[in-house]
């Protein structure tokens, strides 16, 4: 029986995270720490307002995870690299008989970042997932991360050639190859493929590239993508070129999400995107970064989803630290 990954605006069983825990998430600081703990958590207990939460957790850091979530998020003890349960952890898809199964990608650390990635824990995390939950691992050959597909659970995956086909991740494979193995695990038949990522992603801690910060469904034929609208800033370009993309794709409404209006951070250009927001069980999570656009993007979301809350979760430390929202948390279909 064939395998489907779920839009993510499906009902959900839960979503897993995993406890911040690498030198490079948690700062040189214990403040630099103390930001990165709360804002897992900021995030953490908003999603468990709407659905059940499994946190991935140190045993070491099991005292100070449970002093600062919510007493109904389930604690998992396994041992951690990182914090980015969206990459590092499985994409679950369904079959038609209902039943769940966990894909396991190759996770090599981004493309095997040398200087501050590291993975030995976190490569085995998809499948200790899925034997925890009791579920099939579907075991993959492709180095690809959760962040880096973004489905409208109708046959179309969106994907970035800097990310599947990069020389870091698939050099021997070409794109009939990696086409061939997304569809045959997430149950696709379309591949929309954008030709890069935001600037700031292919910088220190980037993932050279994710999806999840530049474009994602709302519905089975509308897409929703990070419109940079000062022409000052690198990803002005980017945006233009991935409109063209989408456009020349075919088949799909488009709507304009305005970037933010802060253009840099104390390390230059940022990629801060609404793009990145984490859509749930009766609400939207979304990144907000004290920034006047913070309202615009919520009054769409609300017009994309009028049946959900949205909510605002300060995002900005984990955008600093190379992510956001959507790359934290990861949705397993009910």
């Amino acid at each position: 029986m064939a395998w489907r990954m779920p839009a993510e605006w499906t009902q959900h069983e839960k979503t897993w995270m995993a406890w911040p825990s690498a030198d490079y998430t948690l700062g040189e600081t214990e403040a630099d720490a103390e930001e990165a703990f709360l804002t897992w958590a900021n995030v953490a207990n908003a999603v468990a307002q709407f659905e059940p939460v499994n946190m991935v957790v140190r045993k070491q850091d099991h005292q100070k995870a449970r002093g600062m979530l919510a007493e109904n998020i389930e604690l998992v003890n396994f041992d951690l690299n990182d914090g980015w349960m969206r990459d590092i952890g499985p994409t679950f898809v369904k079959n038609e008989a209902g039943e769940i199964a966990a894909v396991d990608w190759v996770f090599n650390g981004w493309g095997a970042q040398g200087g501050w990635a590291a993975w030995e824990a976190d490569a085995p995390i998809a499948s200790l997932v899925a034997k925890h939950e009791g579920v099939e691992r579907l075991a993959s050959t492709l180095v690809n991360e959760g962040g880096g597909i973004h489905v409208n659970g109708a046959g179309t995956v969106l994907l970035t050639e800097t990310v599947q086909l990069g020389k870091e991740r698939n050099p021997d494979l070409s794109r009939q190859e990696v086409e061939a193995e997304i569809h045959r695990q997430l149950g696709t038949n379309r591949a929309v493929w954008v030709r890069r990522g935001l600037t700031r992603d292919y910088e220190i801690f980037g993932t050279r590239g994710h999806i999840d910060i530049v474009a994602c469904f709302v519905n089975e034929d509308t897409i929703l993508f990070h419109d940079q609208q000062d022409e000052s800033h690198p990803d002005f370009s980017v945006s233009h070129e991935v409109k063209r993309t989408l456009e020349e794709a075919g088949g799909f409404n488009l709507i304009s999400m305005p970037a933010p209006k802060t253009l840099k951070d104390e390390h230059g250009w940022v990629d801060y995107s609404y793009i990145n927001h984490y859509v749930v069980n009766g609400g939207v999570i979304l990144c907000a970064f004290e920034d006047e656009n913070d309202q615009v993007a919520k009054a769409i979301l609300e017009r994309c989803y009028p049946d959900r809350d949205v909510v605002l979760v300060d995002a900005r430390a984990l955008f600093a630290r190379g992510g956001g929202i959507h790359c934290i948390t990861q949705q397993q279909p009910k």
